[in-house]
């Protein structure tokens, strides 16, 4: 089990992204929380097997259809047992 912070910087709010990396979280069984920052990245902490927080960082760094990319940057931190995965807001 693995909890890693990302930060996604680009063109990703106000198009459903949130609710883009909900989707394939919960596809790859991921626990944790999307949210936006007030400048306007996008924070995901995600929490589960190894291999699925590797392939959730390569869905953040390819982004959705409506989304520019320009930067993911990733960090393990510690696990925080959480038990689903949410939008949250500021």
């Amino acid at each position: 089990m693995k909890t890693t912070k990302i930060f996604i910087t680009g063109t990703v709010q106000g198009i459903f992204f949130r609710r883009f990396i909900k989707e394939e979280a919960e596809k790859l069984g991921l626990k944790g929380f999307v949210r936006n920052l007030d400048d306007g990245r996008i924070e995901v902490v995600a929490e589960g097997k190894d291999e699925n927080i590797n392939k959730m960082i390569a869905i953040c760094k390819k982004g959705s259809a409506h989304s520019i990319i320009k930067n993911v940057q990733s960090q393990e931190i510690r696990n925080q047992g959480f038990d689903s995965f949410k939008v949250l807001s500021l």
